[in-house]
């Protein structure tokens, strides 16, 4: 059996983050119930070809999952264990923030399956928390952190974000000593991007805030890059992909699947698939193929059509090689020009060759006998190196 990811997503919170333009935003108990009947219902539709694959992660994502009681999600698993085979030592992460978890949720998520949590604390500085708007404290993380080992979670992910408004490099630093002396398996640290239409947008970069706190300057921001990677390798948090740390064993398989396009499916509104052939469509075997697949971003036409989401449009192979390559660079580890070759019938060498050797010139490549990873310079400069790989036509 082949493995499969399941990604399910719950778009509601307490309220928006200034910098935050994911799928999310509040609601009320009676439309939640109403959501999570309608998920049980799409993971349901799911074609009979589902029974040829395993599924060896689940990834409950937001908004916040955790404002679901311990009932829903237990209906979810459930249902996902209806459809699906799922393996016995499955990754089952869940996103949670702090100030919507409480004793008797945690309790009824491990009873579910629920065996890693993914815990969104931004910062330690409360002042920084306050200007991202979030709704907790750093000491509610704390309550939320120590109850959550309590009862059992021996999996943790910290969710963290550099270059906040006001930051230094010390309070930086701080947040990043504090949250290691707790010892979670797995540190995400990730640099605020202004995405447009959030309010952070509209204050630095369409009003370029002439009032408040200022974003740290260029030099601060690439100390703070400098610091992350510096002191996680000193207190024992391997850096595996660009933004992610994790204690030896503890990298998050579901996110590695992604970036080692695993397929999976997307369940909910703004869901998003890359399925494999025989899950195109119901009858149809094309096998060797790769489609996408998105759920619409509104409820209402959400509703209306998960019925009808297994028609997805297939990938060229140009865009599963610029894939294979944007992704798999990701990795500290880089691809694997075998797997490149058993895939696609050809030679990395024959596609990228000319890129590679351009970028390896650079300092921006590495290479060996079978894997090509990018150097540390060339980790500070990703998105410019992914351009080469690009291919036209």
């Amino acid at each position: 059996m082949q493995p499969l990811e399941l990604y399910i997503h719950i778009p509601f919170c307490v309220k928006k983050c200034a910098y935050c333009d994911f799928l999310s935003g509040p609601t009320g108990e009676k439309e939640k119930e109403e959501y999570v009947k309608m998920l049980v219902d799409e993971i349901r539709n799911c074609p009979d070809a589902v029974q040829d694959y395993r599924v060896v992660s689940i990834f409950f994502g937001g908004g916040t999952p955790s404002l679901l009681t311990g009932e829903q999600i237990g209906r979810l698993m459930d249902t996902v264990r209806e459809i699906f085979t799922l393996d016995e030592d499955a990754e089952i992460t869940m996103e949670m923030n702090p100030g919507t978890v409480t004793e008797e949720k945690l309790r009824r998520y491990r009873q579910a399956g629920v065996n890693r949590l993914s815990i969104g604390l931004q910062s330690v500085n409360d002042e920084e928390l306050r200007l991202l708007g979030r709704i907790h404290t750093y000491e509610e993380f704390l309550e939320a952190y120590h109850l959550a080992r309590a009862n059992g979670f021996s999996n943790i992910n910290v969710d963290l974000i550099s270059a906040i408004p006001g930051q230094t490099v010390e309070s930086w630093r701080r947040t990043l000593e504090q949250v290691m002396a707790l010892s979670p398996e797995h540190i995400s640290a990730y640099s605020l991007i202004l995405e447009e239409g959030t309010p952070f947008y509209k204050k630095y970069v369409e009003d370029e805030a002439k009032e408040g706190p200022k974003l740290p300057d260029e030099d601060a921001e690439r100390q703070m890059y400098w610091d992350t990677e510096t002191l996680m390798e000193k207190n024992g948090y391997h850096r595996y992909e660009i933004s992610n740390y994790a204690k030896e064993g503890y990298a998050c398989r579901h996110n590695l699947g992604y970036w080692e396009r695993i397929p999976y499916l997307g369940f909910g509104i703004g869901a998003a698939s890359l399925v494999p052939g025989e899950l195109i469509g119901k009858c149809r075997k094309l096998e060797g193929k790769m489609g996408r697949y998105t759920n619409p971003d509104q409820l209402r036409e959400y509703a209306h059509s998960y019925r009808n989401k297994f028609q997805a449009e297939l990938l060229t192979e140009t865009e599963e090689m610029e894939e294979f390559m944007f992704l798999g660079l990701r990795k500290m580890d880089g691809i694997s020009k075998k797997e490149f070759s058993e895939y696609f019938g050809k030679s990395l060498e024959d596609i990228y060759g000319e890129a590679i050797c351009k970028l390896e010139s650079l300092k921006l490549l590495e290479q060996d006998d079978d894997r090509v990873w990018l150097t540390k310079r060339g980790i500070d400069v990703s998105n410019s190196v992914f351009v080469e790989f690009l291919l036209e036509g």
